[in-house]
């Protein structure tokens, strides 16, 4: 195995596996950037894992009025899920229920591909028959009234398949608080990548998981190997003076991105060193036999 160090912290030479999924995604406008976000936020709540969520969400990015269809303010909300049937159902689950209902706020399709999904097709019968549908070149909008108003909504939205999710950083060191230090950097630097979310709360998992469990029924279970309060027992991984360990999980449009937000997140973390108690990164994967895109950590240093 190749020695990786940067900064005093040692590489593992190891990769991150990832997954196929498909990928959708929306740009909500409001009247300010703070109600944007707001509505932009509450859609995208309990949304970190596929396996219980239904899908992954986040915010990609945040959009000046001049980059959005109605010239307000916007941000820019993308959601992984396993297939188009799985992201239109959320897509009207989660427009319907948090941005309809937020005030002032319009809904447009953000993902440009061949092949659509529902959005507004769907949405628009709250209207209860006095929706009133416009057509602006190519595009199809409904207007359906609501109490402040009316809710703008684009009929369709593309559908990205190449997308890609689960590719992922472990970083290791003395303490919660300054491994926690660390991963709040490395997630801002991470973020920057357009096209790429981090779907956990504010971008960070403790609770890496493996595949499979002892107990009938769970697909996932604690990654042990990780676990500081698992340390000597068989298979563990950690150091004797390791005691935290925080992951983040990146998932994108296509390779180049989630390789570009890996690459940034460990240089990030790195940048603490040792002295700031950062010893090690890592990368969570299952031997390379369930997801076929591997990001590999030397690839990154």
């Amino acid at each position: 195995m190749r020695e990786l160090i940067v900064n005093g912290v040692r590489i593992d030479d190891t990769f991150a596996e990832a997954f196929d999924m498909a990928a959708t995604g929306v740009i909500v406008t409001a009247p300010t950037a703070k109600w944007a976000e707001i509505a932009a936020r509450t859609m995208t709540g309990f949304a970190t894992s596929v396996i219980a969520c239904g899908c992954e969400a986040g915010i990609d990015r945040f959009l000046a009025p001049e980059e959005t269809p109605d010239g307000r303010p916007g941000v820019r909300v993308l959601i992984f899920g396993f297939d188009g049937a799985g992201l239109e159902l959320q897509l009207r689950n989660r427009v319907g229920q948090c941005v309809l209902t937020s005030p002032g706020s319009a809904c447009f399709s953000g993902i440009d591909g061949g092949k659509r999904l529902k959005l507004g097709a769907t949405l628009r019968f709250f209207g209860d028959g006095d929706q009133i549908a416009k057509k602006l070149g190519s595009k199809r909008y409904w207007r359906v009234p609501v109490m402040d108003g009316e809710f703008t909504v684009e009929h369709d939205t593309g559908l990205a398949e190449g997308a890609i999710g689960g590719g992922n950083v472990l970083i290791l060191g003395r303490s919660h608080a300054e491994v926690l230090e660390a991963a709040e950097a490395a997630v801002a630097a991470a973020s920057t990548v357009p096209g790429v979310i981090l779907p956990f709360p504010g971008g960070i998992v403790r609770s890496g998981s493996k595949v499979g469990s002892k107990y009938k029924g769970l697909i996932a279970s604690t990654n042990g190997a990780f676990s500081p309060v698992l340390r000597g027992e068989p298979g563990s991984q950690l150091d004797a003076d390791t005691g935290a360990v925080l992951e983040l999980v990146m998932d994108g449009l296509d390779f180049a991105a989630i390789k570009e937000s890996m690459r940034l997140a460990l240089h990030a973390a790195c940048a603490f060193g040792p002295e700031r108690g950062i010893q090690r990164i890592s990368a969570g994967n299952y031997g390379g036999n369930l997801g076929r895109h591997h990001f590999h950590l030397g690839d990154l240093v």
